[in-house]
């Protein structure tokens, strides 16, 4: 895969802008809500699956490496391998999953809603299956921490992602951004 110039970049702003909307949190018990699901779909959505998702790939590198990008300003190995991880990690699943859906189809609104809420709940069930099997919860009990709860926030913030990203998107600048099939 070859990534010019112009999508390093432009995955390199989209990684900082990551790092910064993440650090707004809300605290809900192991797993907290926060604007990193929302800036993951917006970032996809604009940059499309290849510079999306190596925007997202950035960022995990930043908090691998001991960067405070995390939620609430956490970072390293133990984070990003630890009980909430997955959803992490689930990133990137969801950049491929929502990128290659938004490219093999209209980028328009409908579809970028339905890629961007099948992209947060392939995040959600990445980060659900890694807590279950990396804490030992109960298959049940890991539903009720990880996945349930977040439901509704992540439809809620998947709508927001397609309508806004497809907004910024046709009033970009076309020679930064892919141009709406």
């Amino acid at each position: 895969m070859r990534i010019s110039l112009r999508e390093q970049l432009l995955a390199a702003i989209f990684a900082g802008i990551i790092a910064i909307l993440s650090q707004v949190t809300i605290p809900l018990g192991l797993i907290p809500l926060t604007l990193q699901t929302f800036i993951i779909g917006l970032t996809v959505t604009i940059l499309g699956s290849k510079t999306g998702t190596w925007a997202i790939t950035i960022y995990l590198l930043l908090g691998l490496i001991g960067i405070p990008v995390f939620a609430g300003g956490s970072a390293g190995f133990g984070v990003l391998f630890g009980p909430t991880g997955g959803f992490l990690i689930g990133f990137i699943f969801n950049g491929l999953v929502t990128g290659s859906i938004l490219d093999n189809t209209k980028k328009n609104y409908f579809w970028a809603v339905i890629a961007n809420i099948i992209g947060a709940l392939v995040t959600l069930a990445f980060g659900t299956a890694w807590l279950k099997f990396g804490t030992g919860m109960e298959f049940i009990a890991a539903l009720k921490t990880g996945f349930i709860p977040f439901i509704i926030p992540g439809i809620i913030k998947a709508v927001a992602c397609g309508l806004l990203g497809i907004f910024l998107l046709r009033r970009l600048p076309q020679r930064y951004f892919a141009p709406i099939k």
